[in-house]
């Protein structure tokens, strides 16, 4: 049997699509004028 593809880790997770991960691309700057509730995963 092979892997599955998608195995959840919390942590890559985070490093990649988090907050921090996004904090000085602009991208969060215009979720927040555009006033999204979630600015980012």
């Amino acid at each position: 049997m092979s892997k599955r593809t998608y195995q959840p880790n919390k942590l890559k997770k985070k490093k990649k699509h988090g907050f921090f991960a996004r904090k000085n691309s602009k991208i969060l700057k215009l979720r927040m004028k555009k006033g999204r509730k979630n600015l980012s995963k």
